[in-house]
């Protein structure tokens, strides 16, 4: 097998002319070479010349004739690399390993763990998927929060209503094993060679359900509506848990994947003595603009109705030092309200796969520090979370009705504007004004008077990290924190590519429990 590297197609070009295109690359080497199969492994956009955007694919090919890859530019002999082999420790188990949270860390560690036969125990304090589509769109209907069973809580994690991007800055093995899994649950072939995959949130339901019946059908047991309220210990460590302040499970082995919103089972933990610290994250407001504004941004007025919605990523390092940046970028996106606590704001973005709202919407975030928090206390950035949600509560009127205002009203922090600039610390609205002009230089239109703001987002990440060994352990033994929640992770892919790990290490230590 064979890969190689920048085969280009113009928009007009079908992705039949391929092999053709690989021959002619093999010059006069490729006259006796016959393709016998070939399959994308990645496609991205050239569209720097706006006049001439290019389809830029990586391909994998096998065939029949001569062939010397070291004397040819770009084609090179592939070997695949399997996932590593696990092989079992030996330190007994005498209860099923339990996976608290069923978000993407919690769905790949449980996945990861029933494949090697160890039955996990899955407890997600939030609703099955069917349920959790009708709160969550009861809440956005209506104003009625349930707060077990909203956009960060349930099956599937928060990243269940967003635009599903899956991307990750981290090069694993693991990655493509994910997306493999995903295409399998019906998310679509196309996630397995796009540049930037995105599954979209009403594929990604049904991908995850498809998960949910595997895990189950390899003997892993799930349970919804199940809170983690307490943990039990011994001369050991972990010896057991508490399940809606009722039910007591024995357990050796603890993952704590419970996402970035379980503000009070961060709490508990820290009162039980699981060490913790404060971490950096980002708060801002979210943007949003006509979608033909960005197409036309990204790609001119030739491709605009060939390569779909835009996207984009921008970023700005103000005179103070603080990085500002465009966070969850959703094209033919839609703005959502994603509270999960009462009397408190949240703004996030979300799109469908086909990304046909006509819109574009992105978070952009200021980075905080833990001097800009309120105490030295390991959970003071949710102390400010909360401060900064409970805020913008008051300011619609008691509501969750998103408050917004315009581009020109945050400037001017005139009326509304002004009213959503003091939800926030003054610096956060100051480094936005001051990246908006450069955003405008990179996209124009990004700046104009009338993008509409809407606040506030405060949960990109979480601010406080649950400490963990190089072996993914936290000081408490047989309890590993993992994910977003634990502030080891960025998004849908780092999430699950941590979920994995935690899986590897726990068959690493333990072998199977004989019943």
């Amino acid at each position: 097998m064979y890969r190689i590297h920048e085969i280009k197609c113009t928009l007009k070009e079908d992705m039949s002319m391929i092999p053709e295109k690989i021959i002619r690359r093999m010059g006069k080497d490729g006259k006796d070479f016959i393709i016998s199969d070939w399959k994308i492994r990645k496609e991205s956009i050239d569209a720097r010349d706006k006049g001439d955007i290019l389809r830029v694919y990586t391909v994998d090919f096998d065939g029949e004739g001569p062939i010397k890859p070291s004397t040819l530019k770009g084609i090179e002999e592939i070997v695949e690399k399997p996932m590593p082999t696990l092989t079992m420790g030996t330190k007994t188990l005498r209860n099923p390993p339990v996976v608290i949270g069923f978000g993407p860390c919690g769905l790949f560690a449980a996945l990861t763990l029933a494949e090697m036969g160890y039955e996990p125990l899955v407890y997600e304090r939030g609703a099955k998927m069917e349920q959790r589509i009708k709160d969550v769109n009861e809440f956005w209907e209506n104003g009625v929060l349930k707060e077990e069973s909203n956009v960060p809580f349930g099956e599937g994690g928060a990243g269940t209503f967003s635009d599903g991007k899956l991307t990750s800055g981290i090069k694993d093995l693991r990655i493509q094993k994910i997306l493999e899994e995903f295409v399998q649950a019906g998310g679509g072939d196309d996630l397995l060679y796009k540049q930037k995959p995105h599954i979209g949130t009403d594929v990604l339901r049904q991908v995850v359900v498809g998960l949910r019946e595997k895990i189950i059908a390899l003997g892993g047991t799930i349970h919804f509506d199940s809170k983690l309220t307490d943990i039990f210990m011994d001369s050991s460590g972990i010896c057991g848990l508490e399940i809606n302040g009722l039910e007591r499970v024995d357990t050796d082995v603890i993952i704590l994947a419970m996402g970035h919103s379980a503000r009070d089972t961060q709490k508990m933990l820290l009162e039980k003595g699981l060490q913790m610290e404060q971490k950096p994250f980002s708060m801002g407001l979210r943007i949003e603009h006509p979608q033909d504004l960005i197409n036309k941004g990204q790609y001119g007025l030739s491709a605009m109705d060939i390569l779909g919605p835009a996207e984009y990523k921008l970023s700005h390092k103000c005179q103070s030092g603080r990085g500002v940046y465009t966070f969850c970028m959703c094209p033919g996106g839609h703005v959502i309200c994603a509270s999960s606590q009462k009397e408190g704001i949240v703004t996030n973005g979300m799109s469908h796969r086909d990304r046909s709202s006509g819109k574009a919407n992105s978070g952009i975030l200021v980075d905080l520090r833990p001097e800009d928090y309120p105490s030295d206390s390991p959970l003071a950035g949710v102390e400010l979370q909360i401060e900064v949600e409970e805020k913008a509560y008051k300011l619609a009127g008691n509501t969750y009705k998103l408050p917004k205002c315009t581009h020109k009203e945050l400037r001017d922090k005139k009326g509304i504007g002004g009213q959503i600039a003091d939800c926030l610390p003054s610096f956060v609205v100051e480094s936005i004004l001051e990246a908006m002009p450069y955003f405008g230089k990179k996209i124009r239109g990004f700046d104009q008077d009338n993008s509409v703001f809407y606040g506030v987002e405060t949960r990109s990440s979480s601010p406080v990290r649950l400490l963990r060994d190089l072996a993914y352990e936290s000081n408490i033994k047989g309890i590993y924190p993992g994910g977003e929640g634990a502030g080891y992770a960025g998004g849908i892919m780092s999430a699950s590519i941590d979920g994995i790990r935690i899986g590897e290490e726990i068959i690493k230590t333990y072998q199977r429990r004989i019943v």
